[in-house]
């Protein structure tokens, strides 16, 4: 699983859009976001980008642990719907 460390912003956007499109070419199905403290707009697109990867694979991507401030950039956007994110982010612990 690819953890997209605890910062998402411009200032390193581009460093883990390489990253995760690798590792998306590798094969990887499931994206980590629970670490996320710091998050921008570049967020969402590095998500997106990845997301296009994996469709272009035939491979469905999965975001996990979205926190709410993502979710809701996400939502803002109006790209929650092409992420798969739903309106509970955190993940059921029964």
């Amino acid at each position: 699983m690819l953890s997209l460390g605890t910062s998402l912003t411009n200032r390193n956007a581009a460093a883990m859009l390489r990253d995760g499109l690798a590792r998306v070419a590798q094969g990887e199905a499931e994206i980590d976001c629970g670490a996320l403290g710091q998050v921008d707009s570049a967020a969402v697109a590095v998500m997106l980008a990845l997301a296009r990867a994996a469709q272009a694979r035939n491979t469905a991507l999965r975001f996990v642990a979205v926190p709410r401030q993502l979710a809701e950039l996400a939502t803002l956007y109006g790209v929650d719907g092409l992420l798969g994110l739903t309106p509970q982010t955190a993940p059921h612990r029964h």
